[in-house]
């Protein structure tokens, strides 16, 4: 071994390690990482011991435990490679699940150390199991299976999805003196799944605003495809609400696309609805193609009239009646009245939504970029790689863990939590 514990006592632990010198600096730098392994391996083996109990019995409300006779060796696995330590195992008298103090007071999930944990699980947030393989290969010299790497990931998230909404981990959120407008949005992108073919996965934004309208923050919810939306929606639900009670005094404003399916439940938690200006705009283009068939008339026609929409009271209103006179007319072919036609129903529809002067006038966005760029951060680039197919079990564990890493300050409030508190 080049790693001995020289000392220990209630305050440190002082360990020696032994480096031969070596002209070839590289070479020095794998032994040193080496050695320094070797002894967080002998120092965690010492460590976790103190984590244990002293075998005598305990109660849990009026439930006493027993440890069995003797302690028992098990194989736990910190960032360091793998160590065995003798802990106590406890049960009551009326059997059940064994209860191990030295697991429950260390934090370890499955039977790796928090640490581990949580590196394991933020690297393969962002990468595939084989890619967290070799990084972990090269920078800790472990080797580990990539069923290791997806079944403590899968811990990990279901760790999130059952304490964070007790916890309310919202990350760097703004104080409530900070924040005049919550913006709500939510969105669908699709992934490729082994038995069902594309499906699509939501992606929820809950951004907080200042009294200028510059974004302060962003909290990230995602959810793997499921008929119903419910484990989304029920998500979104519980974010909101503890939202709510730290930032009683902000304006909810839901931003969404003409799409009517999520219009109910955005009414339900916002005063305010706001149609995604980009979706108009995209929708009057098509329009101004077939009015116009000049390039540089169909640009002017699309500056003039964004402008009026974000500027003017009443312009929705007005280029309503503008699109109904030239439909009218029936002098375009069949092909263009329909766009036309479709364009008059998607404004009309959702009338109510386009006072984008008033909306702007309050400092309000006015576009669903957020939740768009959510979609490609938050799944496209993790999930959507060349010849990626998907389980709902992995899907649902990536998706869990990028939220809470995208989320500022989500990932490590979560964490210290943990350290706090447990599992």
């Amino acid at each position: 071994m080049g790693s001995r514990i020289l000392q220990e006592d209630e305050e440190k632990i002082v360990v020696e390690i032994t480096i031969s010198q070596n002209s070839n600096f590289l070479e020095f730098e794998e032994q040193l990482q080496v050695r320094l392994s070797e002894a967080g391996r002998t120092v965690t083996e010492r460590a976790l011991a103190d984590f244990d109990a002293d075998g005598s019995p305990f109660f849990v409300g009026n439930t006493k435990f027993t440890a069995k006779r003797k302690r028992v060796a098990k194989k736990y696995e910190p960032p360091f490679g793998a160590v065995r330590v003798e802990r106590f195992a406890y049960q009551s008298s009326g059997g059940g699940r064994t209860h191990i103090p030295l697991e429950h007071n260390a934090r370890i999930i499955g039977n790796a150390t928090p640490r581990l944990a949580k590196l394991v699980s933020s690297k393969y947030s962002h990468s595939n199991a084989s890619v967290v393989q070799e990084d972990l290969r090269e920078t800790l010299h472990r080797d580990v299976s990539r069923c290791f790497i997806q079944d403590l990931s899968a811990l990990v998230a279901e760790c999130i999805g059952e304490k964070s909404p007790r916890w309310g981990d919202g990350g760097d959120e703004p104080s409530p003196a900070e924040v005049a407008t919550v913006a709500i949005g939510l969105d669908g992108t699709s992934l490729l799944f082994c038995d069902d073919g594309y499906r699509q996965a939501m992606v929820g934004t809950i951004s907080f605003y200042d009294a200028a309208g510059e974004r302060l923050h962003t909290h990230y919810v995602a959810a793997a495809p499921e008929y119903g939306r419910k484990t989304f929606l029920d998500d979104m639900d519980r974010e909101i609400a503890r939202i709510k009670q730290t930032h009683p005094h902000a304006r909810y404003v839901g931003i969404s696309d003409g799409a009517a399916d999520f219009r109910p439940w955005l009414e339900k938690h916002t005063t305010t609805q706001i149609l995604d200006f980009w979706h108009l705009a995209e929708h009057l283009g098509e329009a101004a193609g077939v009015i116009f068939k000049k390039v540089s008339e169909r640009e002017a026609c699309m500056e003039d009239r964004c402008h009026r929409l974000k500027h003017e009271h009443g312009a929705a209103k007005r280029l309503i009646k503008e699109i109904e006179g030239i439909h009218a007319e029936g002098t375009h072919p069949p092909s263009d009245i329909e766009t036309l036609a479709s364009l008059l129903g998607y404004m009309t529809r959702n009338l109510d939504r386009t006072n984008y002067a008033s909306y702007r006038k309050s400092h309000l966005p006015i576009g669903s970029g957020v939740t768009e760029a959510a979609c490609k951060t938050v799944v496209k680039q993790r999930m959507r790689g060349s010849g990626m197919k998907w389980k709902h079990s992995g899907a649902a564990t990536v998706l869990r863990l990028r939220s809470k890493r995208l989320t500022k300050g989500a990932w490590e409030a979560f964490w210290a939590r943990v350290g706090l508190v447990g599992l």
